[in-house]
């Protein structure tokens, strides 16, 4: 029996994917009578699309794993009319109206409460050539159904990818899984933004050796075509590649072109603004997922994160909103996680270069640990970098880069950014170990430890940066590894004393300069500091070691 009536709420919902679809299911939970439509402009209302890259290279075999929910589907559990290939091209908050174009016919509709979750769209800035065929993004389903038939076709071919972020990365990774000869090239001088440059500098070593060409600090001038239906792409400094096809992932921005002259709040990059609530100005109109401006959790920045997380919550909170269960959206902090080959890179919070340009004060660790007990077999590097307050310690922001436990990792630490915990918080974090998981000092600990040592003084730091503008008529630049380790590579004008010689050894060192001390990660550093320390020496140590570093070099 149909309990619809005149009075129950028209909910229409703008586009569908993480946002409208989850916004939809939990109106849906929490009001059986609204009536509630979906449209979207594309073939598909509900499907993975982080899974994307994934499938080109064959790592998810079946495309229909990646189709969350059908339209069907979804009527059938939900009760939600779900209208595909349909665009709302139009709104009218005065009449309560949307227009809705489908194929070549245009309809009005009425809403009570209208839900924009309209996503983002890849950018195409207009360079020469840039509609060409054989030019890709990678957004949706077709997508990926067209650069997986021209990869498949040209198994011996070469692609070039244009952006080091999120897509990019996975997409030429995938790529490389099929054969394809990649080049990756990215404007600024590292890939994957949100981690700091000597960061990233680990995935750049991870791409070189899985046979990527990784062309930074260069962006594209034009693309023209061949004679051989190959592509030919003129870089910014005049290098040419040439390419089989090319896949564009230099970023996306919100999709809500067709909200100019609503009177619905936009910012300068077209994001629609909300409040906590994922209220517009407007009222009976929210808005969540890609295309809102959030506010960073750390910085308290406005900003534009596309994160499938997020929008998620978004949808949540907008929905208890709409039914009367006042619920507030705290802010994003940008928590993500990327594959890399053989690496993993994850980030939370702040990181140093939105520190710098926002103007908050920071101090920052390096540590090197073993993903679980170094005797169990398979223990890995995991790199860590902590962000925290210089005042109270609390901490700020972390990256990682590892083979094994980033992400658990990553996720105590988002959740100290999340929580305001200090970095003396991290010492005592009781986490699960054993040796086939973790240390009985875990990394997170290790990482905590470290920063509370530089927070409290008992370990006076530099940083790699500082390096250049050592005199050593004025300091001595001091190598703790062993004779071995030093030989093998070292910071130029260093001396070499083994911490384990260093005692008896401390009438060699110049009492009237200020050492600057080294070791591979900075245990046997911060072993020698304490040591010299108490013998009266002025003395630091190289935060993250000589393995740090030699990412920066």
């Amino acid at each position: 029996m149909n309990t619809q009536n005149q009075t129950a709420k028209k909910i229409r919902i703008v586009g569908g994917v993480a946002g409208g679809a989850s916004f939809a299911a939990r109106m849906r939970r929490l009001d059986e009578h609204a009536i509630i439509t979906m449209y979207d402009k594309g073939d598909f209302i509900s499907f993975a699309n982080c899974g994307l890259p994934y499938h080109i290279g064959n790592v998810i075999r079946n495309r229909d794993e990646l189709i969350i929910q059908t339209p069907e589907q979804f009527n059938a559990r939900f009760n939600i009319e779900v209208r595909i290939n349909s665009e709302v091209i139009a709104v009218s908050p005065e009449k309560k109206e949307i227009t809705v174009k489908h194929g070549s016919s245009e309809t009005i509709e009425p809403y009570d409460i209208l839900m924009l979750t309209p996503g983002s769209i890849p950018v195409r800035p207009p360079i020469p050539g840039i509609d060409l065929p054989n030019i890709y993004t990678l957004r949706t389903i077709p997508d990926m159904d067209r650069i997986k038939k021209i990869a498949h076709d040209k198994e011996s071919g070469h692609a070039v990818v244009i952006g080091g972020g999120f897509i990019g990365l996975e997409t030429a990774e995938n790529l490389r899984h099929l054969g394809i000869d990649v080049t990756l090239v990215e404007m600024a001088e590292q890939v994957f933004a949100p981690a700091d440059r000597e960061m990233a500098e680990l995935l750049h070593q991870e791409l070189h050796k899985n046979g990527i060409t990784l062309i930074t600090g260069n962006g594209v001038g034009s693309f023209s075509a061949n004679s051989d239906d190959t592509l030919q792409i003129m870089l910014s400094d005049g290098t040419l590649l040439t390419a089989d096809f090319t896949v564009l992932a230099i970023g996306v921005r919100p999709d809500t072109a067709f909200l100019q002259g609503t009177g619905i709040a936009l910012n300068k990059q077209g994001a629609i603004i909300v409040d906590e609530d994922m209220r517009t100005n407007i009222p009976d109109i929210y808005a969540v997922g890609d295309a809102i401006e959030v506010t960073d959790y750390v910085s308290g920045t406005k900003a534009s994160i596309p994160l499938a997380g997020p929008a998620n919550r978004q949808a949540r909170i907008a929905a208890d909103n709409v039914c009367g269960k006042p619920t507030t959206y705290k802010n994003t902090q940008g928590t993500s996680i990327c594959k890399v080959f053989d690496l993993t890179a994850a980030v939370t919070g702040l990181n140093e270069k939105n520190a710098k340009k926002h103007g908050i004060a920071f101090k920052k660790s390096y540590t090197h640990s073993a993903s679980h007990a170094s005797y169990y077999p398979g223990a890995a590097v995991l790199s860590i970098k902590l962000l925290f307050s210089p005042e109270n310690g609390r901490v700020l922001g972390a990256q990682i880069i590892g083979k094994d436990g980033v992400d658990k990792r990553i996720d105590v630490l988002a959740e100290a950014v999340r929580h305001t915990l200090t970095v003396t918080d991290l010492t005592e974090l009781e986490l699960a170990y054993a040796p086939p998981f973790g240390s009985a000092k875990d990394p997170v600990n290790m990482a905590g430890f470290v920063a509370d040592n530089i927070l409290c003084g008992d370990m006076p730091v530099f940083y790699c940066e500082d390096i250049p503008d050592i005199d050593t008529e004025t300091a001595t630049l001091l190598d703790v590894r062993t004779s071995g380790e030093h030989r093998r590579g070292a910071i130029p004008d260093s001396t070499n004393i083994p911490v384990d010689e260093l005692r008896s050894r401390l009438g060699e060192l110049d009492t009237s300069k200020e050492i600057y001390l080294y070791c591979q990660v900075g245990l046997r550093g911060h072993v020698a500091t304490r040591m010299l320390l108490q013998h009266g020496f002025k003395v630091k140590n190289l935060s993250g070691g000589y393995r740090t570093y030699q990412t920066v070099v």
